[in-house]
């Protein structure tokens, strides 16, 4: 791969999708979405500890204006880079991303899995972007299945990749 920042970066593929999973708690969605990379291939062994653990210490619940949490592990963890994709059918309550102990009632999950640290906080940026945008979220919310998602969050993040490279 290219360092040359003008070279445009590859989209974050979806590796998983989930549409309105059912869990208890956010450790329980973690857990079943670790599984199913896990399952995949896509992930080592020590990931689904490396997400929990992570989350543990570095909470990932955004208050966006639909509220989203981004768990991730570190790139070590990763073996094929992607993004997993889940809404759930119920909000669970995240700890917040940097607000030492408040908590987001969750509706959506966006997993980014990196294999290069580099790309870590780029990738980051780019999923922000997107999670800001209200009816964007809400589109996603309202898939019904896993296909309807899938296509739905593919059209999203190609039309935020294509935003970037025009910016």
């Amino acid at each position: 791969m290219s360092t040359d920042p003008r070279t445009p970066r590859a989209p974050l593929a979806l590796s998983l999708v989930l549409a309105r999973l059912e869990a208890a708690d956010a450790a329980d969605a973690l857990r079943t979405l670790a599984g199913h990379l896990l399952d995949d291939g896509a992930v080592t062994e020590a990931f689904p500890e490396a997400l929990q653990a992570r989350e543990q210490r570095y909470p990932t619940g955004l208050p966006t204006p639909i509220p989203t949490a981004i768990p991730h592990a570190d790139p070590e963890h990763v073996l094929v880079p992607g993004l997993a994709l889940a809404t759930l059918a119920r909000p669970v309550a995240f700890g917040e991303m940097g607000a030492g102990g408040g908590q987001v009632p969750v509706q959506l999950l966006a997993m980014p899995l990196l294999t290069d640290a580099r790309e870590h906080l780029a990738a980051l940026q780019r999923l922000m972007a997107l999670l800001q945008d209200e009816q964007a979220v809400a589109a996603l919310l309202e898939a019904e299945d896993a296909e309807t998602l899938r296509a739905r969050a593919e059209a999203l993040l190609g039309r935020a990749e294509d935003e970037e490279e025009l910016a």
